[in-house]
């Protein structure tokens, strides 16, 4: 697919600060990876029941909540400084698929995202992610072709541990160009985030008390275009929540991804109680 140059009416801003946001901070970006054949599956539900679920305060769109599945491969994650030699420790971690569930959050009037659940193959992520930036990681069996062969995508990730699965095939209208969304649309309400909010409980301080922290990323404005989607299988989201009895399918696209995506280190946020 051939890319187009972005117009003025295209998204740009929420990229751009976000690169302001992560550069402010003394000593970021830490790693670079590239984020490839992204498929971004929004579903809306019930916002009350969504706030329950979630320790941070939603952040709406028109009074609407939105929790979505982004499915990528990550490709080549490595540090910023120390070239190969210090890329060697990353390559057991540095390529593999994630399927993330998300939810719009803000803190501080910063725009963000937080993690209902995110599922990767690799044990080792699983062990590092949520000591090191709070991730929810679960393993997973992850089977992607997102390459927009006959204009079409499918996926199945299937929980290690329970077996349940959420499974999609997707199709594109023909010669669709990809480009960045609408500045000021939903699409770029639900795609431009750059900040990630995490939180996990505090070992014998219950469950009100939790470790919060965020890292944030930088990219380009994502290049889009919409899928029709078929969802074969919702098995695996009864494992993220009470959210998903109440949420319908409302959108779909797919990304051929970004390279060199800047990320942060973790940053601690002073004051652990649940929102």
């Amino acid at each position: 697919m051939k890319l187009e140059t972005p117009s003025r009416l295209h998204s740009w801003q929420p990229s751009a600060a976000g690169r302001e946001r992560l550069l402010a901070c003394r000593g970021d970006p830490l790693f670079y990876a590239d984020w490839l054949d992204a498929v971004f599956l929004h579903f809306e539900t019930d916002p009350v029941v969504l706030q329950r679920e979630v320790p941070w305060p939603l952040d709406l769109f028109e009074g609407r909540a939105f929790v979505s599945l982004v499915a990528f491969t990550m490709r080549d994650l490595r540090p910023r400084l120390g070239g190969r030699l210090a890329a060697l420790p990353f390559k057991p971690i540095a390529t593999h698929e994630f399927l993330n569930v998300r939810v719009y959050v803000k803190h501080g009037g910063e725009p963000g995202i937080h993690f209902l659940a995110e599922w990767v193959p690799n044990a080792l992520s699983v062990a590092l992610g949520p000591v090191v930036f709070g991730l929810p990681y679960r393993l997973g069996t992850l089977r992607y072709d997102h390459g927009l062969h006959s204009s079409s995508v499918n996926g199945c990730v299937e929980d290690a541990r329970s077996g349940k699965a959420f499974a999609y095939t997707c199709t594109a209208d023909a010669d669709t160009v990809h480009r960045p969304c609408e500045a000021g649309s939903l699409d770029e309400f639900l795609v431009e985030r750059y900040t990630a909010f995490t939180s996990v409980g505090l070992p014998g301080f219950g469950p009100k008390r939790l470790l919060r922290r965020f890292f944030r990323i930088w990219h380009p404005p994502w290049p889009l275009i919409p899928l029709r989607a078929e969802i074969e299988d919702l098995g695996l989201l009864s494992l993220t929540g009470n959210w998903s009895r109440h949420a319908r399918l409302v959108s779909a696209h797919h990304s051929p991804g970004v390279e060199n995506v800047c990320m942060s280190r973790p940053h601690l946020l002073l004051g652990g109680n649940a929102a």
